[in-house]
């Protein structure tokens, strides 16, 4: 593999996007189990959602801590750690006999998420090159895709058979566990002849005087939560929805889910590279408000434009996350494990806090009526034309 800054890394990228797809395929193991979690624990919608919460809230409040620290004293092997974490939430899951025990192994996997994540996403920064935008879609296809894939495979594995068999994925995280340690291994080679270049700096100065880099810093995170707070109700509770309001079965409602998952995975690889290309501000303004005409339509569609609505909408909204981490990085530079660590954990908690609070209202009112009301969260994203342009944005 070559160390050089100077150019893009691919045989890193790629390494770190197999490992992303690796953690998140574990993490929507414990999503996909809902409908066998509620059937065989009696739970309601909230306490599905509190999972989740638990879940979001593990893998979002360690992440900052884990990028600051990790700026100052970076830590090679960390994501390999995190990886152990997930292993053992997964063998947890798989033996659980009761609500708290699912809470805690939600906990477990969220805490491997939340050390993972911050370092890997690093990484990814110190080896694009000049692409940041490409690279961090690199990065987090991987992890899209695992949350693609997984829906299917888990479906056949452990929905069809008995909740025992979420211990065979196992095998998958310590396959992960391996991967990372090499990854590891040649990234601990790249610091010891690049530590001065990604070393933390107590000198360095933000591109924008404090007000605006306040400001943009408040937009972004507005923008991140009406993303994720939307996207809770998809990944949570979709296949419940569907199975509800048209009578499906698990596997055509997972089969809707994949579908969604997948537009999301490719939204993601195209939106890092066409922020390279045209500007950041121009990719996170346009994706979450250009998906808002989709939500709105989606409560009242029939099946087969559900369908079509969700690819769409999957596909839109994904494509700037790329963009606001890159974003981030950029306005404060130097700070690249802080601002990947707050901005994975803020989503994460804003995703985790969105499921438990649409699980309380489904409850009260039922999921159509949370998904009319979500559908309105994207046109939020009319504050990123108050974004202020950055040089370097286009081309990083």
């Amino acid at each position: 593999m070559n160390s050089s800054t100077n150019k893009t890394v691919y045989s890193v990228l790629f390494a770190i996007c197999m490992a992303h797809f690796i953690n998140d395929f574990l993490q929507i193991i414990l999503q996909i189990s809902f409908p066998m979690f509620k059937e065989n624990y009696a739970l309601t919608y909230f306490q599905i959602g509190v999972i989740t919460l638990v879940f979001q809230i593990t893998s979002s409040v360690l992440q900052p801590l884990v990028g600051n620290y990790t700026d100052k004293h970076p830590l090679p092997y960390s994501f390999t750690i995190g990886m152990g974490f997930s292993l053992l939430g997964i063998l947890s899951l798989s033996y659980a006999n009761n609500y708290q025990w699912i809470l805690i192994s939600a906990a477990l996997i969220g805490i491997g998420s939340s050390i993972f994540h911050p370092e890997a996403s690093k990484l990814a920064y110190y080896v694009a090159g000049g692409r940041r935008g490409l690279a961090q879609s690199i990065f987090q296809i991987g992890g899209n895709t695992g949350t693609a894939i997984g829906p299917i495979i888990i479906t056949a594995v452990v929905l069809h058979n008995t909740q025992k068999h979420i211990g065979i994925f196992a095998f998958v995280a310590l396959a992960g566990i391996i991967l990372l340690y090499y990854i590891g291994k040649w990234y601990q080679n790249f610091l010891k002849t690049h530590i001065k270049e990604v070393i933390y700096d107590r000198s360095f100065h933000p591109i924008v005087d404090k007000q605006k880099l306040i400001s943009s810093l408040l937009i972004l995170l507005v923008l991140i939560f009406s993303k994720y707070f939307y996207s809770a109700s998809i990944t949570s509770y979709l296949h419940l929805y569907l199975m509800e309001k048209f009578d499906f079965s698990v596997d055509k409602a997972q089969a809707y889910l994949f579908s969604y998952l997948a537009a999301v995975a490719i939204g993601v690889l195209i939106g890092g590279p066409i922020g390279d290309k045209f500007g950041r501000k121009f990719v996170i303004w346009f994706s979450i408000l250009g998906v808002a005409p989709f939500t709105l339509m989606l409560p009242y569609a029939n099946p087969t434009w559900a369908l079509v609505l969700l690819i769409l909408i999957g596909l839109i909204l994904s494509s700037a996350f790329p963009s606001i981490i890159v974003y981030g990085q950029e306005l404060l530079p130097g700070r690249t494990g802080v601002v990947s660590g707050f901005f994975y954990g803020f989503a994460f908690g804003m995703g985790g806090i969105g499921a438990a609070f649409l699980g309380n209202l489904a409850d009260q009112y039922g999921l159509n009526q949370v998904y009319i009301w979500c559908a309105f969260l994207p046109l939020i994203g009319l504050l990123a034309a108050f974004l202020p342009n950055l040089n370097g944005a286009k081309k990083a």
